[in-house]
């Protein structure tokens, strides 16, 4: 009996320790599991910063190669082969603070179209420590033109009740806006004294048409639109606001400008000498090409037309009679698309994608012989999509004349270097064409002297329409002018 507990003993601890020994492994294994899993997060955890850390550094590799090409663009602003002269891509290596070197990023550049200033810079950073750890980003820059405006001027302006403007406004001196406008209005005047009207300083962009009712102000523009008041919130007529004072633009640097495009023509465009006469008439074709005739007569001066500008002429080719224009010839379109006229030039008629400057001057600049450009008859483009530009840059005024077009368009971005665009102010012994009926302007206007094309006494044209073309911003006319020469940001991307 003894034996057999003694032996149940025995067995029972046996037991005991396996069952022990079953269970510390048990654990054991699950200990050894929890540990590896621990480790492996780690692991991935710590893989997963560093290659956090690499792609962050990829990035601001990518980051210094585009701002390396944006220092590179300042310092040669037509250079789209990183000085080598020969197609990229372009490899550059990227050094730490200590002179370590710790990645590379590649240039890819898509030049600029022809007239355009656009141009595309991709950078792709990768670091050496993991080549596989890249980051790429797509920057594209331009040069504003001075189409970034739809109306820009270097005098006091002033706009009638007629007048909508879809486009951004600014000139260097004051203006008065009493019709709608659909974009921002600048002016590089804090304020100014109105020249249409007596009475104290008025805001550099102020308006003369009464507050509308329950709008909270004094139905009168009196002294709401006048310092010390405060600037009154008139989305009736500023739709997107009004700011100013801001920096003037540089009007003297036009005549720079067009010299250069006379250079240019004479080398590889249309370069066309001084008539002789009154001047020429060219038409442009939907074929590429355009006619010129040289205008030999223009309609005198009804008995009694006055004007109040002096040398204002009708601006109107004689079409009696015979002999009032010659055939000259007809041309391709120039492959740089710049026109050069050393005398007043009439223009009309429709392109179809093309990208023409026309410009009018004489050098040595002369103010008593500065050449105009006149439209008398529709000028029109086909594609309405940036595809067809067309700039009008007269060394003296742009003029609509006396027998312009009852309903006239111009689609065109139109430049009065020294003058004026717009027309003369013709009395009613001008006959039938003092009163005209509309003129929509598709583009934009730069004017030295006061714009107009309308007076307060209901001459001129009653309706105006000036409609920006956005296109011209960043995709102007051939050797248009620029407002700086320094490239701007457009977009700043991610991309694979």
């Amino acid at each position: 009996m003894n034996f057999e507990l003694k032996t149940m003993k025995l067995s029972n601890k046996k037991l005991n320790s396996g069952s022990i020994l079953l269970q510390a492994f048990f654990f054991g294994v699950i200990s050894i599991i929890m540990i590896g899993a621990l480790i492996s997060w780690a692991s991935t955890n710590i893989k997963a910063s560093r290659i956090g850390l690499y792609r962050e550094q990829a990035l601001q590799i990518a980051e210094a190669g585009i701002d390396y090409y944006r220092w590179h663009l300042a310092h040669a602003s037509t250079d789209f082969q990183d000085g080598t002269g020969f197609p990229g891509s372009y490899i550059h290596d990227f050094f730490d603070k200590d002179g370590v070197k710790i990645g590379t990023y590649t240039l890819d550049i898509i030049p600029p179209a022809v007239g355009s200033t656009l141009v595309k810079i991709k950078s792709t950073g990768k670091v050496l420590i993991d080549p596989t750890v890249s980051r790429a980003l797509l920057v594209q820059l331009a040069i504003p033109s001075l189409a970034k405006y739809a109306v820009v001027a270097n005098d006091n302006m002033r706009f009638g009740s007629g007048t909508e403007v879809f486009g951004p406004i600014h000139s260097n001196g004051g203006i008065r806006f009493d019709g709608l406008a659909h974009n921002i209005i600048t002016s590089a005047k804090d304020q100014y004294d109105d020249p249409d009207h007596t009475g104290n300083n008025e805001f550099g962009v102020h308006t003369h048409v009464n507050a509308p009712p329950g709008s909270g102000t004094n139905n009168t523009f009196r002294p709401l639109e006048a310092p010390p008041s405060p600037v009154a919130n008139r989305t009736d007529i500023f739709e997107a606001g009004r700011i100013f004072p801001t920096p003037a633009v540089d009007f003297v640097g036009l005549t720079t400008d067009l010299a250069q495009i006379k250079a240019d023509a004479q080398s590889d465009g249309k370069y066309i000498s001084s008539s002789g006469k009154q001047g020429y008439k060219i038409v442009f074709k939907t074929d590429d090409t355009f006619d010129v005739y040289k205008v030999n007569n223009l309609i005198s001066p009804p008995s009694g037309c006055s004007s109040s500008q002096s040398g204002w002429g009708t601006w109107t080719i004689k079409t009696s009679g015979s002999g009032n224009t010659t055939f000259v010839g007809n041309y391709p379109m120039p492959v740089n698309g710049l026109i050069f006229v050393e005398d007043n030039v009439w223009v009309e008629g429709q392109i179809n994608i093309a990208r023409v400057t026309l410009a009018a001057g004489r050098f040595p600049d002369n103010p008593s012989t500065r050449p105009n450009i006149i439209v008398n008859n529709n000028l029109l483009y086909t594609n309405y999509d940036g595809q067809d530009v067309i700039a009008l840059i007269a060394q003296g005024n742009f003029n609509a004349g006396l027998s312009s077009a009852n309903v006239l368009r111009v689609d065109a971005a139109l430049v009065a270097q020294n003058g004026r665009t717009g027309r003369h102010y013709y009395s009613s012994n001008c006959g039938t064409g003092y009163l005209r009926s509309s003129i929509t302007l598709y583009g934009m206007i730069a004017s030295n002297i006061r714009y107009g094309f309308a007076y307060t006494d209901g001459t001129g044209y009653a309706t105006r329409d000036i409609i920006y073309d956005a296109n011209l911003l960043y995709g102007p006319p051939p050797s248009f002018p620029l407002t700086t020469d320094q490239y701007q940001v457009i977009s700043w991307e991610e991309v694979k």
